[in-house]
């Protein structure tokens, strides 16, 4: 085989929005100069440089399905790591938790879910 998984493509109306909460959440870094005229910004890890998401300027339309596909975020600090995302602009959709839930449900400023799952690194 021949493949191996690229990165996480996450399509925003708001470009510098998108990378200021990512870069933000995640200590990432845009691979390239982001300029007025920039529709896709490919963020890396600023240790790595491997890429990790990316970003595409474009229209959001409200699924008529639910999403199947979602990024979990692993940490020690579950709580801690919630507020400090809500206070990025993530959002807490309403969402129906199993009693030994180890994860929170939250959206990134457009809307993506994704989780916040405690879990030993």
């Amino acid at each position: 085989m021949n493949l191996s998984l690229g990165c996480v493509v996450f399509t925003t109306t708001d470009l510098d929005r998108a990378i200021g909460f990512w870069t933000h959440a995640l200590g990432l870094r845009p691979r390239d100069p982001v300029t007025d005229g920039t529709e896709f910004v490919v963020l890396q890890d600023a240790d790595t440089r491997r890429d990790v998401i990316s970003l595409q300027l474009g229209e959001i339309s409200t699924p008529a399905e639910p999403v199947r596909v979602h990024v979990d975020l692993y940490t020690r600090d579950r709580a801690g790591e919630v507020a400090r995302l809500l206070a990025l602009g993530a959002t807490a959709p309403a969402w129906t938790y199993p009693e030994d839930a180890v994860f929170v449900v939250l959206a990134d400023p457009d809307g993506h879910p994704f989780c916040v799952v405690e879990h030993d690194l």
